[in-house]
């Protein structure tokens, strides 16, 4: 049986599993789930996840919520598909390491600004523009030790892309392209490289395709 995921491609979150599942071949049916009519949070979804948030995995008998722990299990299912962990013990930890960097200090930051400028019109928000520039020198300075990291790599955990660089993916996609705010990126030559890189494969590419066309 397919890999089942409960969420909407435009979602950040739901995104980021199904690059990883593009990226690592492995089949799946997406099951939508309507947050317009409340869905997430109706007694049957909240079996699932208690907080009432997208997106969720089912497989084998197993449930499993938070984007980045169903992403990890994810590359762990199997060894088809791109070595998301790289091929050493001390691959997999640079990984974990960027990955509690992603988590820790540019999530905060990107995922406040997104939400004000892309994701608070459906709820009848007023963005707040101090939320947005104080944010946004967060995510510079948090950027600026990227430009340096990268200055002697391709990617974040090393000389190949990992589960780390893609779980950046989603949200600076929504930075650059929809709420149009992508000089923090651009204006860093390495950065800015390194987003392309991670940005343009094939699998994700497949992702943006899937939110334009779903309904």
């Amino acid at each position: 049986m397919a890999i089942k995921i409960y969420g909407i491609p435009m979602s950040t979150c739901t995104g980021r599993v199904l690059y990883t599942l593009k990226e690592k071949s492995l089949d799946y049916e997406l099951v939508p789930v309507n947050l317009a009519t409340g869905e997430h949070k109706h007694p049957q979804f909240l079996a699932k996840q208690p907080f009432g948030q997208i997106p969720v995995l089912e497989n084998e008998g197993l449930t499993l919520f938070e984007s980045r722990a169903i992403s990890r299990y994810i590359c762990d299912l199997s060894p088809k598909g791109e070595p998301l962990y790289g091929k050493t013990p001390e691959d997999r930890a640079l990984v974990e390491q960027w990955l509690e960097v992603e988590s820790q200090n540019f999530n905060p930051p990107i995922s406040t600004i997104v939400f004000q400028l892309v994701f608070s019109k459906f709820r009848g928000l007023t963005p707040d523009q101090e939320v947005v520039e104080s944010n946004l020198k967060k995510l510079d300075s948090v950027l600026a030790i990227y430009e340096s990291h990268l200055a002697s790599q391709d990617y974040l955990a090393g000389s190949f892309f990992s589960l780390a660089d893609l779980s950046h993916v989603p949200y600076l996609h929504y930075l650059i392209n929809v709420a149009k705010k992508g000089d923090v990126v651009t204006s860093k030559k390495n950065v800015s490289a390194w987003w392309e890189k991670i940005s343009s494969r094939p699998a994700w590419q497949e992702v943006v395709a899937a939110a334009a066309a779903a309904p």
